[in-house]
């Protein structure tokens, strides 16, 4: 299929060619919540944008200056809504307002940095609906015990229950990636703070996956003094922790500083 706009291989660009899967993934979000604003990241040649811009309070975020101009052309009564705007720069607030939900086929090279900018924001996005590189998606809806489950993962969790909604092809794409991808939907839960330090648990989560081999008393040695307590989690290895122990890790060393 040729495109209107030219995948660009330095922003990540992999256009979805399947309507259906457009279809569903907006659906796996408007099933959700359709009356908040939304946010589209880096809607590209906009086969998704199709089945959102119609939406009260919608907005597509790109920096590609060809598929913004590209569909500010197509959807000339929206203009507005098409910005020109890097979303792990933008205050998305001053855009969309306090509360707002995120979409998109996330260009897989900045989809972390996608995460974490929605973590930062976790008061304001209740819902992120959006395709990633399927080893990605596995992270971040992963469960403690596998290999796979890791900082994303707890730290995300914290905040979102994940759920991995389906596995999508490469040949759907033009480019095709060289990989599958899949599309997970975050949804806000209950949790306003965690009965912990937060900033040391973000540091503990880190500092105990970035040295997974090891078990956690090696990795937060330097965290605390008396290196002879009988604590079991320290015998444990990081991918064994669930977020509920993780926060009462952060507590014992907070105790133990």
């Amino acid at each position: 299929m040729k495109h209107p706009v030219k995948a660009k291989k330095h922003l990540g660009q992999h256009f979805l060619n399947d309507e259906n899967i457009a279809r569903n993934i907006v659906e796996a979000l408007l099933e959700k919540d359709n009356a908040s604003p939304i946010v589209e990241v880096g809607p590209g040649t906009g086969v998704l944008t199709q089945f959102l811009v119609e939406q009260k309070n919608f907005f597509a975020l790109d920096v590609d200056e060809e598929s913004v101009a590209f569909l500010k052309n197509k959807y000339p009564q929206h203009q507005s809504q098409f910005l020109l705007s890097d979303f792990l720069e933008t205050d998305i607030k001053t855009i969309a307002g306090p509360k707002y939900n995120v979409i998109g086929n996330f260009p897989y090279n900045i989809s972390s940095q996608i995460m974490f900018k929605v973590l930062e924001e976790k008061e304001s996005v209740d819902y992120v609906v959006g395709m990633f590189q399927k080893e990605v998606a596995l992270r971040l809806a992963e469960k403690p015990g596998s290999k796979v489950y890791g900082i994303l993962s707890v730290l995300l969790q914290a905040f979102y229950d994940i759920e991995y909604l389906f596995t999508v092809n490469e040949n759907v794409f033009s480019p095709p990636p060289k990989v599958k991808s899949a599309v997970i939907r975050l949804k806000r839960n209950n949790v306003k703070h965690l009965d912990c330090d937060e900033v040391l648990f973000k540091k503990i989560v880190k500092t105990c996956f970035n040295q997974r081999r090891k078990t956690i008393r090696n990795s937060v040695r330097t965290l605390f003094n008396n290196n002879d307590l009988r604590e079991p989690l320290l015998d444990k290895r990081p991918e064994q922790l669930s977020v509920a122990e993780f926060v009462m890790l952060t507590k014992f060393v907070e105790a133990n500083q």
